[in-house]
């Protein structure tokens, strides 16, 4: 691992990020975008090009804008594969409940 976050490529510090946080990658694989041309559509399958509007305009604030920002760095480093497994599996459990997970 690495220490300091300026020595990380972006595709380096996207893979760090979804390695860390399940259910963020979970919700990024399963959001769909709120409104606009592509209203109901998954973040994770938005066009390239609407993205890259968004870096370029500005991404909508909050946990949306943090998602397509997110999809936008996927996309931009070709991680897609890391996300399709997860499109259309079944969720796992304690993450669709937001519950924490307890090891015995």
């Amino acid at each position: 691992m690495i220490d300091d976050p300026q020595d990380q490529s972006g595709a380096e510090v996207v893979r760090e990020a979804l390695l860390s946080s399940q259910k963020a990658l979970f919700k990024i694989a399963r959001m769909r975008m709120p409104f606009g041309k592509y209203k109901g559509r998954l973040l994770i399958d938005l066009p390239e090009s609407y993205l890259v509007w968004f870096s370029q305009k500005g991404f909508p604030k909050g946990s949306l804008g943090d998602m397509l920002k997110s999809v936008y760095e996927i996309k931009l480093n070709g991680l897609e594969y890391l996300i399709e497994p997860i499109k259309n599996s079944r969720p796992i459990p304690y993450l669709a409940s937001g519950a924490q997970r307890h090891k015995k």
